[in-house]
């Protein structure tokens, strides 16, 4: 099942940014399920931004040097808006029988 509903995912845009100054290199980040992130000397960099998790923020929620932010949902909203997202994504889970 797919939130994009068949958006193509860079026309999305939700990924991290890392202020470097403010990483602690904690290494949380390194958590990311979908290994967005490469780790190097200087810490965490944001390698495959286009594979994150639209929505998804775990990384920054528990970053310990708070360095982690992303561009504002509204953003998302506004493409999901555009390209009537809600309900396609309403039609798949009918479909699948996970809604009524």
């Amino acid at each position: 099942m797919s939130w994009l509903a068949g958006i193509p995912r860079d026309e999305i845009p939700w990924f991290p940014i890392i202020d470097a100054d403010r990483c602690v290199k904690c290494g949380m980040c390194m958590n990311c399920g979908r290994s967005v992130y490469d780790w190097t000397s200087d810490g965490a960099r944001v390698v495959r931004p286009y594979d994150c998790v639209v929505g998804c923020n775990t990384c920054a929620n528990l970053c310990l040097g708070q360095c982690i932010t992303f561009p504002p949902i509204e953003e998302v909203r506004k493409v999901y808006q555009q390209h009537k997202v809600w309900p396609k994504v309403k039609e798949e889970l009918k479909k699948e029988g996970r809604i009524t």
